[in-house]
This record gives structure tokens, C-alpha cells and sequence, in this order.
């Protein structure tokens, strides 16, 4: 991107006495830049927005440099004190927008079929529709030792999978009251690694009340399946009835168990500077025993003004959380506004930003925050922008795709896609999109068998993906 007779003089012509401060960052673009850098950031007396060539920096740092400070040699105006810190950043994050999503045009990504093969880096792989039409919207998907697989529906009902993958029309009965209110309803559902022994199965969903208007919080039960009935309920994580709202977003709530211990999310339930008070559960990756109890070397257990079961802060709403085999390592993946979804290595105690801190901006375009950065506060290892929808994570395990092995597979609902991730001394170092436009992926696992599961919404359905030629 060449910034030639760049952003600044074109927004140096903007009419005196304009509220600039009140236009939306689409609106900015138009008013004061598209005369010189086109309407569709082609370039013009301005270099092009989208070309990936950025003559004073790409970095994002760079880029908001650039626009604040100006380069009076190439023509280019000064823009701070016009434009706030949060005008800039968002300016920046719609340049980014759009310059992925010209660089995307063209391009072909795996778009599997059941009747053809799909190739990609590493793997050539075909696809097996499992269930459609008689599921509603299915959330979260575990397995079993015997070969049947749980599926939970956002309505509230938990449903069997058999062995050979067909869906049982009897509902589990008698699970918890679920509350279906905006994004939340019946969500996570996950055995016990020592279910054989046990029996135990957990279930994260939105609870709460109804009347006199509903007001519902992500909590966590425990209870054992006997035939098709719900049964030996207990709980796991039950928030104070105070910490409910009304709002119908950011509920979080995946599963991790590792010795003995269960972590899981609340989202900050559109509550935003909450996720940075530790007297809340909201925006909060929690670290219990499997029986609930707090465990005594939890990072706040010594903080009277926060809540004990902590482990980490500062999160808007992760929909994945897996831990990684080799070392122990625990990843979030995690939506941001209007870009910045985020993957992130969990550590104890670590604030993660929000919303003080964040690589994305409001949905309306309009700015969030002026700052990426902040001393005691964790960056992401990769941001997204624009934003996928991150939602459902795992790792490859097992020797049916040996090439992606211990990758993680992070699933995206907007832009229906499963990427596969790789991960070197706890860097990023390669990302490719092995699936792509047949739906909003909702979840993402791998079985047992090695095959990888994915749960679509619009349409509802669940398929998998299979080594070609098997």
C-alpha cells in the first residue's frame, strides 16, 4: 500500500464546522478519502488501501503513525488532534478490513462436498453428512467410550448420537431448566474423563428466571445419564442470582478437565468493564475441582474482594478453550467486536484486556478504544480482523490426518470456515483454511476414531471429515 498523497490530505478537506467526531468510520472514509484513494481503496492521487504494500509500515503501529503524524515531504497532513486516538485505531481496523477482504477475492478455498474429494496443504480429505433437518441449532458434541456421542441443541434439549453417527428423536429428559434467550440456551456438554468409572456428565447452559422478565447467567451442573433420563444432578458452578441480566449475549462456556480439575468460561454478557472486576464471574475463564470446590492454589483464593474460583480475567466471550497434550499449555479462542478475535494462551491470574485493550472497534463503526497495549495486560498470539466469529476449538490427535497432528482446528461462525492453526514454541506459525462456506461453524472436535467432527448452523447439521480414500 502506497501512501503517496495518503489519508491525512484527503480528511484535511473537511468542511469547517463538521462534527467529525460524531461520523461513523465508513463515513470519515467517504467524506474525506475516497476522492483520493477511491471509493473502493483502489487508489487514485492516493496510493491504493488494498494492494498489501504499505510504503511507510505495515504494522498496524506504523499505519496509525502514519495517519497521526503525517509525512510533509510526501504530501501527507498530520491528522492527531483531529481525529481522537479512537478514530485512528478504528481507521486502521477498516483499512485492514478491507484490504483481507480484496486480498480474499479470487481466491478458492476448500469448499467440501460428499461427492467430491478436497484438497489441502497437508491432507486430502472427503466429508459424510452425519444428521440434518431433524437437529436445531447443536452447540456442542462429546463422545463417549461406547461409540454413541452427545449433541446439545441451544433450545435446550441433549440428544444421542449412536454408533454409527444417526440421531436418537428421544430427547434426554429431566436435565436442568435451560433458558433459550438470545445466544444462550444449552450449550457445553462434556463427560468426565473418568466417566467409565462415574458416569458423570457436565452441562453449561443459561440459567436463571423468567418472570417477571428474564434475567439468566452461565452456570455449570453435573448429573449421570440412566436410559434416556437426567438423573444424580448436582452443581458445579451456580453464580449469586445478582450477577443474572437480561442481556442476550457472551455466554462462553466451554470445557477443559485435567487432573482433576474442570476449567470453563463465563462471557462478560455484554457487560464489558466487568470483565475487568474480579468480585464478578463475567468476562472470567474459572478454575474448579470436578466437584466444584475451589481449589486452594487458585490465583485470587487470597483476594477477599474476588471471587475464588478465577483463573483468568479480562475476556469478552471465548467460545473455544483446549489444552494442549505436550506440554500442558491452555488456549482460548475468543470473539472481538468488529475485529480482534483473539487466540490466546491462558495463564493464571492474567488479565486479557477487555475492554480496556482491544485490536477491534463497535459494529457500527464507530470507535472502541485508541490502544492495543497496556502494561499488566496480556497480548493475543494471533488477532483476526476481520473478525471470523471464533467459536468451537480442538486438536488433532490420532493418526487419521498424521500431518496435522497436535494442530488446533479453530472453527469461525461468520466466516464459516475451520482453520487450522500451528503452533511452534507457543507461536503461530502457519494458519490455513481447510473448510470453508457450508455453514457457521458452531463447534469443531476431534473423536476418539480421529475423524474430525464439525457442528454447522445455518443449516443445522453435523458432518465429518474423513482421510480420503477411506
Amino acid at each position: 500500500m502506497r501512501l503517496v498523497f495518503p489519508l491525512m490530505l484527503c480528511l484535511a478537506g473537511a468542511a469547517v464546522g463538521e462534527d467529525l467526531q460524531k461520523l461513523k468510520v465508513e463515513e470519515i472514509y467517504g467524506k474525506y478519502c475516497a476522492s483520493c484513494h477511491g471509493a473502493k481503496f483502489e487508489g487514485g492521487q492516493g496510493g491504493s488501501l488494498v494492494d498489501g504494500v504499505w510504503k511507510h509500515g505495515a504494522s498496524d503501529a506504523e499505519i496509525s503513525r502514519s495517519i497521526a503524524k503525517g509525512n510533509l515531504q510526501m504530501g501527507m497532513t498530520p491528522w492527531e488532534g483531529v481525529l481522537t486516538d479512537k478514530q485512528i485505531r478504528s481507521m486502521v481496523i477498516f483499512l485492514r478490513e478491507k484490504e483481507k477482504q480484496t486480498m480474499v477475492e479470487g481466491m478458492e478455498f476448500p469448499v467440501p462436498s460428499p461427492d467430491t474429494v478436497t484438497n489441502t496443504e497437508l491432507h486430502d480429505y472427503r466429508i459424510e453428512t452425519l444428521v440434518e433437518s431433524s437437529i436445531e441449532r447443536p452447540w456442542a458434541i462429546a463422545f463417549l467410550p461406547d461409540g454413541r456421542k452427545l449433541v446439545t441443541e441451544r433450545p435446550g434439549r441433549l440428544r444421542f448420537l449412536d454408533k454409527d453417527g444417526k440421531l436418537d428423536p428421544q430427547p434426554v429428559e429431566g436435565t436442568p431448566e435451560v433458558i433459550e434467550h438470545g445466544q444462550g440456551g444449552l450449550m457445553e456438554v462434556a463427560p468426565h474423563p473418568d466417566y467409565e468409572k462415574n458416569g458423570w456428565i457436565y452441562l453449561g447452559f443459561a440459567e436463571g428466571v423468567r418472570e417477571p422478565e428474564i434475567r439468566v447467567i452461565t452456570a455449570v451442573v453435573r448429573g449421570r445419564i440412566e436410559g434416556h433420563r437426567w438423573t444424580d444432578q448436582e452443581w458445579i458452578y451456580r453464580p449469586d442470582d445478582k450477577f443474572r441480566s437480561g442481556a442476550g449475549v457472551h455466554f462462553g462456556t466451554r470445557f477443559v478437565f485435567d487432573k482433576g480439575y474442570i476449567y470453563f468460561v463465563i462471557g462478560e454478557r455484554g457487560g464489558m468493564m466487568e470483565a475487568q472486576d474480579l468480585a464478578r464471574p463475567n468476562g472470567k475463564i474459572f478454575r474448579l475441582h470436578d466437584d466444584g470446590r475451589v481449589p486452594k492454589d487458585n490465583p485470587f483464593v487470597s483476594n477477599p474482594e474476588a471471587l475464588p474460583g478465577i483463573w483468568s480475567h479480562g475476556h469478552r466471550n471465548p467460545q473455544g478453550l483446549v489444552m494442549y497434550p505436550r506440554d500442558g499449555a491452555l488456549y482460548s479462542t475468543e470473539h472481538g467486536p468488529r475485529g480482534g478475535d483473539e487466540l490466546n494462551l491462558i495463564l493464571p491470574g492474567r488479565n486479557y484486556g477487555w475492554p480496556v485493550i482491544t485490536y477491534g472497534m463497535n459494529y457500527d463503526g464507530t470507535p472502541m478504544v485508541g490502544i492495543t497495549e497496556k502494561e499488566g495486560m496480556e497480548q493475543p498470539l494471533v488477532h483476526w480482523t476481520p473478525s471470523i466469529a471464533a467459536c468451537g476449538l480442538d486438536i488433532v490427535t490420532g493418526d487419521r490426518f498424521p500431518k496435522w497432528k497436535y494442530d488446533l482446528l479453530a472453527g469461525g461462525l461468520a466466516q464459516q470456515e475451520v482453520r487450522r492453526i500451528r503452533i511452534v514454541d507457543g507461536k503461530v506459525v502457519h494458519q490455513e483454511i481447510i473448510l470453508k462456506n457450508i455453514g457457521r461453524v458452531r463447534d469443531v472436535a476431534v473423536g476418539p476414531d480421529g475423524l474430525i467432527y464439525v457442528l454447522l448452523n445455518d443449516p443445522d447439521r453435523i458432518v465429518r471429515l474423513l482421510p480420503a480414500g477411506e
